[in-house]
């Protein structure tokens, strides 16, 4: 009776609602287990991180890395943004996206062989795709004009999408290709793949293409002298991961039918609501603060993302790029020490995961906590008795399994945050996401880290570069030795490159018809012949 009557004083205690106009989003950190005197030593580390947010918000350039301003939270609230030309740049890239799906949507912008562009094709990767593909699964029931993605550089994923939108739908496709520097390789991939199809299909690529894009970058020139339909400019001053309420979010957005003002609302209210000092009643700080109590300051445990709504499981894809990306670090700022932080992130829906891994979350190994996402309102009218013998509704049973997921880890020491939104609207999504997008740059100022810049990324990128570069050495080598059989070894002591590297790459081409490969008893013996 005492344990159940504490568990009802810590939830009274340690529920947050921000309610304030729209805004009533909830979050309860009672199953985390926090003593009040640990919150009270963290203040003085948190005051520090509200001061460095108002000086990147300020237009400070605190990713001084890259020399760059960190001005997401302008997109929403263009009057924060520093100078008055900045103001106007983030409100006409708002009212440009909002005027050109009106003018798709009424016709006034059409293909040249079908009355409307009825589709849209959306190429782009990382914060170009996963925040996109996420407003739009959750928000446009109904879409404006059905849509796809092209997100990796799968030939067989890139033939997929376009098998479904078939060659007739093509006519009626608009493309949206997004890139900041047009040079990235899996965008730039996938829109060379969309061009050969219309080339193909006998249609003008041109007249269904839509930039967005860095002024002057690689594809900025190729829109210009091709004549797209029109160019979109992103700004330097957006990483990608906090894009969505950019242009790179809007247009698609826009052209799905998505209400954007009421997404850029709810993202201000969020803003606004968290720019309090007050930690305790902040719910950006608490959740911060929950991450850095769950894992030491240090990420020890992973964070597991479980929405118990349809509408949100693409969330926990959007969050891993928003927080490991932003939190996956090597170096302190400064890169003066070497502290490797980061936060894993995993997770799929709710009651979905409770017949597959909250099994293991339960009584396996203890190295995570959990977010439950809820959302309060099952869905529009009223809802079927699907059990006659306690009246209960498809609705009910899922708040019995959020409940009863989160008592049974509860009881078996595991810890969970829960976060509960009325519906999912524009309004409510877009509060989500800025909160996500604040608890990340507070975090990353309680631990001593850019949360702005990714290395790691520039790293992989170079290495891949590398990489292709080598295919291509290994491809003239065969090319100039028809008919003779190499193997790995042989041949890459002929280039000065690694073994390995290269029959990792002789596979891949006589995977694709580009070699033959007589497989040996281990990688050593496999031989390869270019076609005579």
């Amino acid at each position: 009776m005492m344990e159940k009557e504490s568990l009802w004083n810590r939830y009274r205690e340690q529920l947050i609602r921000s309610r304030e106009g729209q805004l009533d989003l909830w979050l309860d950190f009672s199953r985390m287990g926090v003593a009040s005197g640990w919150l009270r030593e963290m203040e003085a580390p948190c005051q520090r991180a509200f001061r460095e947010l108002g000086r990147l918000e300020a237009g400070e350039k605190v990713n001084e890395d890259e020399d760059r301003m960190v001005g997401h939270y302008w997109l929403r609230d263009p009057d924060m943004a520093p100078t008055p030309e900045l103001r106007e740049e983030i409100i006409e890239g708002l009212e440009a996206a909002k005027a050109f799906a009106s003018r798709v949507h009424r016709g006034e912008v059409r293909p040249p062989h079908a009355e409307q562009f009825r589709k849209l094709l959306c190429v782009g990767i990382g914060g170009s795709a996963l925040g996109p593909q996420l407003v739009g699964d959750a928000l446009a029931s109904f879409p404006a004009l059905q849509t796809w993605f092209l997100d990796n550089t799968d030939p067989d994923g890139i033939d997929r999408v376009l098998r479904r939108i078939g060659l007739q739908g093509l006519a009626e496709t608009l493309v949206v290709v997004t890139s900041k520097s047009g040079g990235t390789p899996e965008t730039r991939n996938g829109m060379l793949e969309v061009r050969a199809a219309y080339e193909a299909a006998g249609l003008e690529f041109a007249a269904h293409a839509v930039a967005i894009t860095g002024p002057g970058s690689q594809l900025d020139k190729v829109a210009v002298a091709e004549g797209w339909i029109a160019r979109f400019p992103m700004a330097d001053w957006v990483g990608g991961r906090t894009s969505v309420m950019s242009v790179v979010g809007l247009v698609p957005a826009a052209l799905q039918g998505v209400d954007v003002d009421a997404f850029l609302a709810g993202a201000r209210a969020m803003d606004r609501r968290t720019r309090s000092p007050e930690t305790v009643r902040n719910p950006a700080m608490l959740l911060a603060l929950m991450w850095h109590f769950a894992g030491n300051g240090r990420g020890e445990k992973d964070m597991v993302v479980l929405p118990y709504k349809d509408r949100l499981v693409l969330f926990s894809k959007y969050l891993q790029q928003l927080v490991m990306e932003s939190l996956g670090k090597e170096f302190e700022l400064g890169n003066q020490k070497r502290v490797c932080q980061g936060l894993a992130v995993y997770g799929n829906k709710g009651s979905t995961d409770q017949h597959a891994y909250v099994q293991q979350l339960r009584d396996g190994v203890n190295n995570f906590f959990a977010v439950f996402l809820e959302v309060r309102q099952d869905r529009e009218g009223a809802s079927l008795v699907v059990d006659e013998a306690n009246g209960a509704t498809s609705g009910d049973y899922l708040q019995g399994f959020l409940r009863g997921t989160r008592a049974a880890l509860a009881e078996n020491g595991r810890q969970s945050i829960t976060i509960s939104v009325p519906v999912v609207d524009a309004f409510n999504l877009g509060a989500l996401i800025a909160l996500f997008e604040r608890a990340v740059t507070l975090y990353a100022f309680l631990v001593n880290i850019n949360a702005y810049h990714q290395p790691g990324v520039e790293a992989g990128k170079k290495a891949a570069g590398t990489f292709l570069l080598l295919m291509e050495r290994v491809r003239r080598h065969l090319r100039a030795h028809p008919g003779e059989p190499f193997s790995a070894e042989a041949l890459a002591a002929s280039l000065g490159a690694d073994p390995e590297n290269v029959h990792h790459i002789l596979v891949h081409l006589a995977s694709n018809g580009a070699a033959w490969m007589t497989a040996g008893d281990d990688p050593a013996a496999d031989r390869f012949t270019a076609p005579a």
